[in-house]
């Protein structure tokens, strides 16, 4: 295809509102229980009525910011759909001490406990983003509790959930700084300004001092609590989707205060993951690879995930418009290339989630479990808004 950077803006704008969004409108709302059915098969039909904590939240998210950013295109059913899913989590959401679960069932009836922090990050971004839209006072409150809740857990993530045995090999996980870093982003309106510096400032500091290995210029997943390496699976462990997801929060937080040297350094890991993690034979991104080159642990290490190679997109992007180099330019077209001729689904809408390695289509899904209306349409958004500006 042809890169003009106004050509990319329409088509990630096309995509987004008169593809990716109608899919979510048309297929995705339960008018009877309230909040979403993500388990959707090619067509858009419903698989299965469980919902998922993350992608229940990440769907407010996701309808109340684009209510609130595309003031042009705004439409008054996106706040509706923000709204269905909002009342229906307010109601059953959280347990009694305000800790979110991980899943419900069809009528909001408790599935499984809240076993870690990321039910809580991502409802202190949905009703953050749905207060900014409604401009109900309730869901300030909603937001800011669970992202109290965040900051209350985040040494012990998992709390009495977790498996491992105290004291005899503590580890530290990329997930929680990186979201943390983000989350604190959109939280910015309901935060004092002494809180939103200090949370930036030490997630800045422990995702690019502990995480980021110097000497191999990746992100590694685990660490000891000081910042050190375990040779393990766990502490071996590259997972390049989060690590490039990573970097372009990192760059968001270093453009408010143009801390070039900090771009550059978030740009660099990018592009080192890229080179490490790209696969030679069959081209996309490798789901998860060793540090050492053993074989990893996760079974679907050599899967081609959508969220993997559109947070690629997105950081690519953002990595061109603030540095102009070439490298990333290069980058990007041939990221993009593999994404949009393998994920994109011209026939029935939407992007497919899962291929396998050689980049055939695995699960013809279009959300389940961990797939819902989040990664698509936000990396639309996003690659449209920097192509626009360039």
């Amino acid at each position: 295809m042809e890169y003009n950077f106004q050509q990319l803006a329409t088509l990630y704008k096309n995509t987004l509102l008169n593809d990716v969004l109608p899919f979510w409108e048309k297929y995705s709302c339960d008018r009877e229980q309230g909040g979403y059915f993500t388990c959707l098969d090619r067509e858009g039909k419903v698989y299965d009525t469980d919902k998922f904590i993350w992608l229940q939240n990440r769907q407010i998210w996701t309808f109340s910011m684009l209510y609130n950013q595309l003031e042009n295109e705004k439409q008054e059913n996106w706040l509706e759909i923000a709204r269905n899913g909002a009342n229906f989590l307010a109601k059953h959401g959280r347990d009694g001490e305000g800790n979110w679960y991980f899943a419900l069932n069809h009528n909001g009836e408790p599935l499984i406990q809240p076993y870690n922090i990321f039910s809580d990050c991502f409802a202190a971004m949905a009703f953050s983003k749905y207060a900014l839209a409604s401009g109900e006072e309730w869901a300030k409150d909603v937001a800011i509790s669970a992202y109290n809740n965040v900051l209350r857990r985040q040494e012990n993530p998992k709390g009495k959930y977790t498996k491992a045995y105290p004291g005899t090999r503590p580890m530290k996980s990329l997930a929680v700084p990186m979201i943390l870093a983000n989350l604190t982003l959109e939280m910015e309106w309901l935060l004092t300004a002494e809180t939103l510096e200090s949370v930036l400032d030490a997630t800045v500091k422990e995702v690019m001092g502990d995480f980021y290995d110097r000497d191999r210029g990746l992100m590694f997943e685990n660490v000891t609590p000081d910042g050190s390496h375990l040779d393990c699976f766990d502490g071996r462990l590259i997972n390049p989707g989060h690590g490039i997801e990573a970097m372009w929060f990192i760059m968001d937080i270093a453009s408010r205060s143009n801390d070039t040297k900090t771009i550059n350094q978030a740009v660099d890991v990018v592009l080192n993951i890229l080179d490490f993690a790209w696969d030679k034979e069959f081209g996309g991104l490798y789901y998860f690879m060793d540090a050492d080159g053993h074989p990893p642990q996760q079974l679907e290490w050599d899967q081609k995930l959508w969220w993997v190679h559109l947070e690629t997109l997105v950081a690519l992007a953002i990595a061109y418009r603030l540095t102009k180099r070439d490298i990333c330019w290069e980058w990007y077209k041939k990221v993009h290339d593999y994404a949009w001729n393998h994920f994109a689904d011209a026939e029935c809408g939407e992007w497919f989630g899962y291929l396998n390695r050689r980049g055939e289509v695995l699960l013809n899904l279009k959300g389940g479990k961990w797939k819902g209306c989040f990664h698509v349409p936000r990396a639309m958004y996003l690659c449209w808004q920097q192509f626009e500006g360039l």
